[in-house]
């Protein structure tokens, strides 16, 4: 079967008959291709100013991780060489540990950015404040 039979209740523990793994692999594939190439792109375009290369060199490297672990996959589905569907999921992991840490760094950097519009905003009202009272 080609395509997912969800009019079928499976049991919890059963083992997956209906899918086809191949099938399932090629699509998530050119999807992989897609998202690497878009990702290497998009760090290419941060590394244009001093600041965005910060993020983007990381970027290019998952972008090339996501590209690698593409090709593994595809290698698997050729040779059905267990040894290349291990090192696509290696590949796959240590691109979306990259994107992790970025999410992170992302996130504290906005907190901080909050922070300090919030510090900006309390020190001009103070300002105003003290100079009514003068």
């Amino acid at each position: 079967m080609d395509e997912y039979n969800f009019n079928q209740p499976q049991q919890p523990g059963a083992p997956i008959t209906d899918i086809n793994i191949s099938e399932t692999i090629r699509k998530m594939n050119g999807d992989m291709n897609f998202v690497g190439i878009f990702t290497i792109i998009y760090g290419v375009l941060n590394c244009l100013t001093i600041i965005g290369a910060v993020i983007g060199v990381p970027l290019i490297f998952a972008g090339m991780r996501l590209r690698d672990a593409s090709i593994e996959f595809e290698r698997y589905l050729q040779t059905n060489d267990m040894a290349a569907i291990f090192s696509g999921f290696e590949k796959q992991r240590r691109a979306f540990f990259i994107q992790k840490v970025l999410i992170i760094v992302s996130i504290i950097f906005i907190i901080l950015y909050v922070v300090f519009i919030i510090l900006m905003i309390g020190s001009m009202g103070l300002d105003t404040i003290f100079n009514d009272f003068q």
